[in-house]
């Protein structure tokens, strides 16, 4: 079983997704680099915890 995203991360990963589908990928380490670029500050952790989501997102509208 995974974790459960908090509303915050949800927020904003959902956010970043809608705002720009094409820019992101199904690779982890590309999406950080997109995510890094659209936010203006965040923790590390946050960074990448939004990160992941983002690409769950994507893999799942590929489906």
């Amino acid at each position: 079983m995974g974790r459960i995203k908090t509303i915050f991360i949800k927020r904003v990963g959902r956010e970043l997704f809608e705002a720009n589908p094409e820019a992101f990928s199904n690779d982890y380490a590309a999406n950080k680099k997109v995510v890094k670029s659209m936010t203006v500050s965040s923790s590390r952790k946050n960074l990448n915890v939004v990160t992941g989501y983002v690409t769950s997102l994507k893999k799942q509208k590929r489906l």
